[in-house]
């Protein structure tokens, strides 16, 4: 009975304590995230963002781009040598556990009306290993007064 009540007690404690950790690990790839996208998107340290925060074997599901790595290193270096101004304004981050969404305006020059874009990243072992994103252009006109942001 006195085992029982032991095997009780630690599995109560391992189950009160979970929500804990994974809030940490939201919260931990929240913030790695963050960095990421203001290395690589804000700053433009192509190379420093991709070593620092993309897993070698990043996996990419946007049709249009090629996965792994080095070919974002490729693409963001050749993006900003043709858009030098590029830049991202952040509206929201959301983090469940090894899953980061980022809301974003992003804009090829400080004039344009930009593009709404959700990326949705998986981390794995403190790297960026995953992406998905959609994107729309933002109208001149919207058929509410409510914005994309």
């Amino acid at each position: 009975m006195r085992q029982s009540r032991l095997v009780l007690a630690i599995c109560m404690s391992v189950a009160a304590l979970t929500p804990v950790a994974a809030h940490a690990d939201a919260a931990a790839n929240k913030k790695l995230v963050l960095a990421a996208m203001t290395m690589l998107f804000q700053q433009h340290k192509v190379d420093q963002a991709i070593d620092a925060y993309f897993d070698k074997n990043y996996i990419q599901h946007n049709p249009l781009a090629a996965t792994g790595a080095d070919a974002v290193r490729a693409f963001f270096k050749q993006f900003y040598a043709g858009n030098p101004s590029a830049n991202i304004e952040i509206a929201h981050v959301l983090a469940d556990g090894d899953l980061v969404a980022v809301h974003y305006r992003s804009r090829f020059k400080p004039e344009d009306r930009g593009f709404a874009v959700v990326d949705i990243f998986r981390v794995a072992n403190g790297k960026i290993a995953e992406h998905w994103d959609v994107a729309q252009p933002v109208p001149e006109k919207s058929a509410n007064s409510n914005g994309m942001f």
